[in-house]
């Protein structure tokens, strides 16, 4: 058996106020990144792929590698941290995080561009916006 829905009460209906309140000013917000664009620098992202591809030359030199991991380490998070507290505007920590983040995937001891991890990286990093819509084609 079916019971009958409840009943709502039959008065009259009242008006609630309503506060609109003008959109707060991007500047206003001190140390903080931009919320439109790609987290990472696009420079920052080049820099990636461009030391990233010298893997392809070390691969076949595994005798240096005690040499080279340090060296595409060093190489890309110097740079990189420097684009992104002055460029990109981060804070320290931000700068660190993505310049850590960057400079590992570098020292890696093979490309890393050419898999789906490294394109899912570059698009992410916005490296597409570098090189134009034309050109990804």
């Amino acid at each position: 058996m079916m019971e009958a829905p409840p009943k709502i009460g039959v008065g009259p209906a009242r008006e609630v106020p309503i506060e609109v309140l003008p959109p707060e000013p991007s500047s206003s917000r001190v140390g903080t990144t931009p919320a439109e664009g790609p987290p990472i620098h696009a420079l920052s992202a080049l820099l990636l792929v461009a030391v990233d591809s010298l893997w392809a030359a070390f691969d076949f030199a595994p005798v240096i590698w005690p040499l080279a991991i340090p060296g595409c380490f060093a190489a890309v998070f110097v740079p990189t941290f420097l684009i992104q507290k002055h460029l990109r505007k981060d804070s320290t920590g931000r700068a660190l995080a993505f310049a850590s983040l960057l400079a590992t995937l570098a020292a890696i001891p093979t490309p890393i561009t050419g898999t789906p991890v490294g394109l899912g990286l570059l698009a992410w990093t916005g490296l597409g916006k570098l090189l134009g819509k034309s050109g990804l084609k």
